[in-house]
């Protein structure tokens, strides 16, 4: 089985403007929620602008006074763009391919990787499996096979294909011509 390719986040995750919104949403002054949240306004403010982390017991106390669960908050996160042209390299392996992560590294819940499949190139040999809970594959441009236990799946550009990660696959492209392929991975 091949695990994503995924990082460690270093940070922790921004939660302040999130918090902010919440309060904002509900017509709350700062004063107002520091207040029942038993903190200062200075600090809620240096929280809300994620200038510091707010411990476990006064995260819960705010989101108490905000009327949300503390999970919701911290589920949360900011909008994140990467361009396909600055996108860094992964290799889950296979010949002639060139992959590329889409989405921020540290994203387990979801990954795309765009990969472009020289003329006859291929995936392992040897079937193989994704840690994953579903994997899907968009064909972009060009021809490509999935393979399974089971059966060869021809797909045209336009075609996607979905699955268990259970499931054991490889692939390749049957022509003289690149294929471009988006993988779809749904983690845990």
């Amino acid at each position: 089985m091949k695990s994503l390719p995924i990082e460690p986040i270093q940070a922790p995750p921004p939660i302040g403007k999130r918090l902010r919104a919440l309060r904002e949403q509900r017509r709350l002054t700062i004063d107002q929620v520091a207040s029942f949240a038993g903190v200062t306004k200075g600090f809620l403010s240096r929280i809300e602008r994620d200038q510091t982390s707010p411990s476990v017991g006064t995260l819960l106390n705010i989101c108490q006074v905000l009327g949300v669960p503390a999970g919701s908050v911290l589920d949360s996160m900011p909008t994140q763009v990467v361009s396909l042209d600055s996108a860094p390299s992964v290799n889950l392996g296979g010949e002639g391919i060139r992959e590329v992560l889409l989405t921020p590294a540290g994203q387990s819940k979801l990954q795309l990787i765009h990969t472009r499949v020289a003329p006859r190139g291929k995936g392992e040999d040897d079937l193989y499996t994704v840690d994953a809970v579903v994997e899907a594959l968009h064909v972009l441009a060009g021809e490509f096979v999935l393979i399974t236990p089971d059966q060869e799946i021809h797909l045209a550009a336009g075609d996607t294909a979905t699955f268990l990660g259970t499931e054991p696959h490889s692939w390749f492209n049957p022509t003289d011509d690149e294929a471009v392929v988006l993988w779809i991975i749904a983690g845990q």
